[in-house]
């Protein structure tokens, strides 16, 4: 069970339920959301169970109908990652791996040939980073979740990472259109030495009365642990909530008037206050209202949450690149990722 602090809101109607932490360090100018919760025996697997309120759907979360599955696992071979164990089924699968530089990087591109999410769909996707294995992963194409009737698509993910590793975690941007409901559940595990950097956009599909925010429902959750010993702390829980239908969602304390949303996760033992005013400092630079807040520490890593608010997806994809660039040049000599996909 989560133990959140006193500043968290509840989670009702269009509102997202963001908790932050007990003890935060000083956050940097409009901060955003992540928690702390008490100390799970190490163990635990799998993505926390997934409250079903919301939209009604006949089915339970037993019920679901697993429409892709895919599974990855990267080490360390004469140099380079490379994938030792990979198994897909069904509307997911990865493209053959590639390197976009000399640093050993293995790059997979995840791929879903049915090219949308629709009603009581399931993927199931679960990475493993072994110990010094450094891995960019993305996706073909935007994420596209089409009208979803009585029920919801949804995207469970559990990923590992071993001692000194490092994970980039790059998808193309989610699209939910008129009628969607959708909700993903990550919960990732990591060594206090390794790195996590994921970035996503959050854009509303077109619909044919040209409203911006026409889908039922968005729910996105990460859950992060850093394994201690033989404990598992959990270092942040970002959680957000988007319920049109059940208010304005365009008003201030929420979107603020835009409609699209980009989110950065860091975590990283380099990771402190100053990071965060410079990753700020670079948020200025783009048409984009943003906020960063950090963690607490856990186990010698601490992470960073970084929200934005815009009206335009190219905006805020230019603007987490630019961010990632940041780190991949600060932390390890790369040049920004280019991966030509369009």
């Amino acid at each position: 069970m989560s133990v959140h602090s006193p500043a968290a809101s509840p989670d009702v109607g269009g509102r997202a339920r963001f908790a932050m932490p007990a003890t935060p360090r000083p956050p940097t100018p409009g901060s955003a959301p992540s928690a702390v919760e008490s100390p799970r025996k190490k163990g635990t697997e799998g993505p926390a169970p997934i409250n079903d309120s919301g939209p009604e759907s006949a089915l339970g979360p037993s019920e679901r109908v697993v429409r892709g599955r895919l599974e990855l696992c990267v080490s360390v071979r004469g140099g380079r990652s490379v994938a030792s164990r990979q198994f897909h089924e069904g509307a997911l699968r990865v493209l053959r791996p590639h390197y976009l530089d000399q640093s050993g990087q293995v790059c997979y591109v995840i791929v879903n040939p049915g090219g949308a999410f629709l009603g009581a769909d399931l993927f199931v996707v679960d990475v493993e980073v072994e110990a010094g294995a450094d891995l960019l992963l993305t996706t073909q194409s935007a994420t596209k979740v089409y009208r979803t009737p009585g029920s919801f698509a949804e995207q469970r993910m559990h990923v590992r990472l071993g001692e000194g590793t490092r994970l980039e975690l790059l998808p193309d941007q989610l699209i939910a259109y008129r009628e969607a409901s959708y909700r993903q559940n990550s919960r990732i595990s990591l060594h206090p030495t390794s790195s996590l950097v994921m970035a996503e956009v959050v854009t509303p599909g077109w619909s044919p009365d040209g409203g911006v925010f026409r889908y039922e429902e968005l729910r996105l959750r990460n859950e992060i642990h850093v394994e201690t010993g033989e404990e598992s702390r959990l270092l942040a829980l970002d959680n957000l909530l988007i319920r049109p239908p059940l208010g304005d969602v365009t008003g201030l304390g929420f979107m603020e008037g835009f409609s699209h949303l980009g989110s950065l996760v860091v975590v990283d033992p380099r990771v402190d206050q100053q990071l965060a005013d410079e990753l700020y400092h670079v948020t200025r630079e783009h048409d984009a209202y943003t906020g960063v807040s950090l963690t607490n520490s856990v186990g010698g890593t601490t992470g960073l949450v970084l929200r934005s608010l815009s009206n335009s997806t190219d905006e805020l994809q230019n603007l987490l690149g630019s961010l990632t660039s940041v780190l991949r040049e600060r932390w390890y000599g790369q040049g920004p990722v280019n991966l030509r996909k369009y």
